[in-house]
């Protein structure tokens, strides 16, 4: 059974956003996953990465985002959390085309992209007290 846990934090700056994709990428190659498995979920990290400096901080560059990822046989969980602003509608902010902020021309689409993109998403956050979006992959290739 393959079994292995990383957990990673970084300032809130959008410059990081391609430093996430990557790291988590290349904690999962280790399952030795096909391009368009590693493809999905780079562009699921980058989406929920992107949502927590944007929405979660407001751009604001002095917080932190955590990431964690877990790999279980051939089982990805993959959780970016931030200590932000939250969501005061959960089920609107899931909602296609929905942005909180349209000002910065969002397309609303970025939980939609993580479902479409992971087996599984679920999304915990309280007014106030930041959001934690828990992804789950299922890889068909296991080394």
């Amino acid at each position: 059974m393959l079994h292995n846990k990383m957990k990673i934090e970084f300032l809130s700056k959008s410059e990081n956003e391609g430093f996430a994709r990557v790291a988590v990428a290349a904690f999962v190659s280790q399952i030795d996953p096909t391009i368009e498995e590693i493809s999905d979920l780079k562009t699921a990290v980058s989406e929920a990465v992107t949502n927590s400096i944007i929405h979660g901080y407001e751009n604001k560059e002095d917080k932190l985002v955590m990431i964690e990822a877990e790999i279980c046989d051939n089982n990805v969980t993959v959780i970016v959390e931030d200590n932000g602003v939250g969501i005061e509608n959960l089920k609107e902010a899931m909602e296609p085309l929905y942005t909180s902020r349209p000002d910065l021309e969002r397309s609303g689409m970025g939980f939609t992209v993580m479902e479409s993109f992971m087996d599984n998403l679920e999304v915990v956050s309280e007014k106030g007290k930041g959001t934690k979006v828990i992804m789950k992959k299922i890889f068909k290739s296991v080394s």
